[in-house]
């Protein structure tokens, strides 16, 4: 009898207090291909993927050298089949810090941005295609970048306002190439941007933001009341990687972490921003600097910042965490590595990031494996996007009731012990 209650509690305590899978994969053919050797290419598993106002979730993913976007309108149960954007097979940059980005306007207009590796080492274009009809069809993709020379233009940012008004940034190495050319010193590379005012019908010539910025960490941008607000590792002095923000209209460089990390190089390991309730911008970012070391949360509000706090198991190489946020509600994942299998982990936090959860796993993987991707639909309702060589894609649900949680546990420990007497 107690052997068979036991059996129960294990598996309610399963249902309530463990993360479950939404989907496995967009198609059922996708899976069987992911330990062929054959393929000649690298493979690919950064992955897009975004709501837009009506609850559809959009996701856009490389396969045989193609970018595909395929949408589902079940919180991805399913998905559609997917569109090819590419017609012509493009070598893209598809790892963890240099994923497509997506983004949906008011009137329902697909935006698309993606970087493409050209001939040189750590060169590339930056792309975009759009679809006017609800992703049925895109736009013969272009080319952002106008200097028209093989260098350095990768790690695209995409944001929109409610006006139709688009930004997409990159990190440039123009200015740098051009600086060696004249055997001058040029530490890090520029932040430069193309701008739409028409849901991404035309753009205007690439304008430079910023000068001597990280080589390659990725550099999100989020869309305030102030307007748009990008996210960077800075060089700051002689070789000190740390983080900074700044308005994209209005410029300046806030400097909003203090780790003091001196590197001669980029360790490729950006940070992330998103923004919440009350104009409250929420950070995480990795460091090895003097001040600290490893991941970190912070948020900013106006002139305010809160202090930074640890997360993750640095022991488990705990690294790459992404931030969602919508409302009062924050989600953080990040990866780790448990001496046998990556895992995907997460905490949240249900009031702006005062307190949190504790962290905890949600899946793991033996394979190769993209960083687990934050979303929050617009029923509130947490997920993690985790594309993987092994089991595929996985879009893993988030529970967040505290409540149910701390009732199923007491039911747990007054069961529990009721059986022990």
């Amino acid at each position: 009898m107690n052997r068979t209650l036991n059996f129960a509690l294990i598996f309610v305590l399963g249902m309530y207090l463990s993360p479950h899978v939404i989907a496995k994969s967009t198609t059922k053919n996708e899976s069987g291909h992911h330990h062929s050797k054959s393929k000649k290419h690298k493979r690919t598993f950064a992955v897009g993927v975004t709501y837009d106002a009506n609850g559809v979730l959009w996701l856009a993913k490389i396969k045989d050298k193609k970018l595909l976007v395929s949408n589902s309108k079940d919180n991805g149960e399913t998905f559609s089949t997917p569109v090819v954007v590419t017609p012509e097979a493009e070598n893209i940059y598809a790892d963890g810090e240099n994923r497509p980005k997506l983004a949906v306007a008011q009137d329902g207009t697909v935006l698309l941005t993606w970087s493409k590796k050209q001939s040189k080492k750590y060169s590339g274009d930056i792309r975009f295609s759009r679809s006017t009809d609800s992703g049925k069809t895109f736009s013969l993709p272009i080319t952002l970048n106008d200097d028209g020379l093989i260098t350095g233009h990768r790690f695209d940012s995409l944001t929109i306002n409610e006006k139709g008004r688009v930004i997409i940034s990159w990190l440039d190495a123009r200015d740098r190439d051009a600086a060696r050319n004249k055997n001058e010193k040029f530490t890090g590379i520029s932040i430069y941007t193309a701008q739409s005012n028409d849901n991404g019908a035309s753009f205007d010539i690439n304008q430079k933001f910023h000068e001597h910025v990280c080589e390659c960490c990725r550099m999100p941008t989020v869309w305030t009341t102030d307007g748009p607000v990008v996210f960077w590792r800075n060089i700051f002095g002689e070789n000190t990687r740390d983080f900074a923000i700044s308005n994209l209209d209005k410029g300046g460089v806030r400097r909003v972490t203090d780790d003091e990390w001196q590197v001669d190089g980029c360790p490729h390991h950006g940070g992330d921003i998103a923004l919440g309730a009350e104009e409250r911008l929420h950070l995480v970012w990795f460091t090895l600097g003097k001040t600290r070391q490893g991941l970190f949360y912070k948020h900013i509000q106006g002139k305010q910042e809160s202090s930074p706090i640890s997360i993750g198991d640095s022991m488990a190489q705990a690294s790459h965490p992404s931030i969602a946020a919508s409302g009062k509600k924050v989600l953080v994942t990040w990866r780790e590595f448990d001496g046998h299998n990556i895992t995907a982990n997460s905490m949240f936090s249900n009031d702006g990031g005062i307190t949190w959860s504790n962290q905890q796993k949600l899946a793991d993987s033996n394979g190769s494996a993209d960083y687990p991707v934050p979303l929050i639909n617009n029923e509130q309702q947490m997920q993690v996007v985790w594309n993987t060589e092994t089991e595929g894609l996985r879009i893993l649900a988030v529970n967040n009731d505290h409540s149910l949680q701390a009732t199923v546990l007491r039911w747990y420990s007054n069961l529990k012990n009721k059986l022990n007497n």
